[in-house]
């Protein structure tokens, strides 16, 4: 094999013990996790709102973001329930470029995923601990789920990931609400196969062991636009693209039907600025159809400290160094805003 086995990883069970999750921590995590679960099932119409860096890159900037939404929270507490993203890997088209603190702790620095790993666990930790957040993050490596599983909140499958088989047994065997990105290609009934195999119960391979999972009732879909032929980016949050998908959960009948609206990437065309835009189009949808109210259950928003995006060494605080998000002026006048529609 082409391949240099640079060292042996300590399996999640170790770096669990070494930075535990305390009783009291636990019973947080669990609280605020039947509330988002409560959210996609339907039985709790507050509006669930995944917002953050496109990429967690500086564990203090991101904490410090976190802490400005625990005070917009308390404000929004009646309507919006707020899981902030806390996205440790970035998922890259070529493999070429920042893949994310997983990898690298300092972006400045070689890839060191031990320490990567470490650095994960104890910023999802210290979010716990300083604002009583459960956060999100994607599931781009199913291997490495268990080193974050009992800190999680919300698990996203990138666009893609959707269609990989791994990704799909893995997310069966979860106990948070997983959200399945429609695939690049934007095919929703690829997208239903994907939410119709995490919510199966399956026999496979995970981590050198044979698993069996019962299936996952709270995997749900996310649309967040699509590519053209032509490479053109392509929007699927209007109207008509979320009557026809509620069309397709009824087809299927699928448990919790259920869809979050990823306002950047290809619906936005990466223009982060349009996001409330989308915000206020998605929302005038759902007042005027009911069934579309019940579908689509909250938003996934990237939004940092500073708007737009900077190179690796730039070093501007809280500013992303991946895809641009929007800032925070901007950010908590559109969370205001939403309140005030609901």
């Amino acid at each position: 094999m082409n391949m240099n086995f640079k060292c042996k990883l300590p399996i999640p069970a170790e770096v669990k013990s070494e930075y535990p999750v305390s009783e009291e921590l636990g019973k947080v995590i669990a609280e605020r996790n039947e509330k988002i679960a409560e959210i996609i099932r339907g039985d709790n119409d507050s509006l669930l709102l995944i917002i953050g860096p496109c990429s967690a890159d500086n564990e203090d900037s991101v904490i410090d973001y976190i802490c400005r939404l625990r005070e917009v929270q308390e404000k929004v507490n009646d309507k919006i329930f707020i899981v902030p993203r806390i996205y440790t890997n970035k998922p890259r088209t070529t493999g070429k470029g920042y893949k994310g603190m997983l990898h690298q702790p300092d972006p400045s620095q070689k890839p060191d995923m031990y320490k990567g790993i470490v650095a994960i666990r104890k910023m999802h930790l210290r979010a716990i601990q300083e604002t009583g957040f459960t956060c999100a993050d994607e599931m781009l490596y199913p291997e490495n789920h268990r080193y974050l599983n009992d800190l999680l909140g919300y698990v996203a499958v990138g666009a893609r990931s959707v269609e990989n088989q791994q990704h799909r047994l893995t997310a069966s065997g979860l106990n948070v609400p997983v959200g399945m990105k429609n695939p690049v290609s934007g095919s929703i009934p690829v997208l239903m196969n994907s939410i119709e195999a995490a919510q199966s119960g399956h026999t496979f391979l995970y981590r050198g062991w044979e698993v069996v999972t019962e299936g996952n009732p709270l995997a749900h879909a996310i649309l967040r636009g699509y590519e053209n032929h032509h490479s053109q980016s392509m929007p699927n949050y209007h109207y008509e693209n979320l009557q026809l998908l509620d069309q397709f959960y009824e087809a299927k009948g699928f448990s919790n039907p259920a869809a979050i609206i990823d306002t950047n990437h290809c619906n936005s065309g990466k223009r982060p600025f349009e996001q409330p835009r989308i915000v206020n189009e998605v929302l005038s949808s759902r007042r005027y159809d009911e069934k579309i109210r019940k579908l689509v259950k909250g938003f996934m928003i990237e939004s940092y400290i500073e708007d737009g995006n900077q190179s690796v060494d730039e070093h501007v605080y809280g500013k992303s160094i991946t895809d641009p998000c929007i800032g925070w002026e901007k950010t908590e006048k559109m969370i205001f805003d939403i309140a005030e529609k609901l």
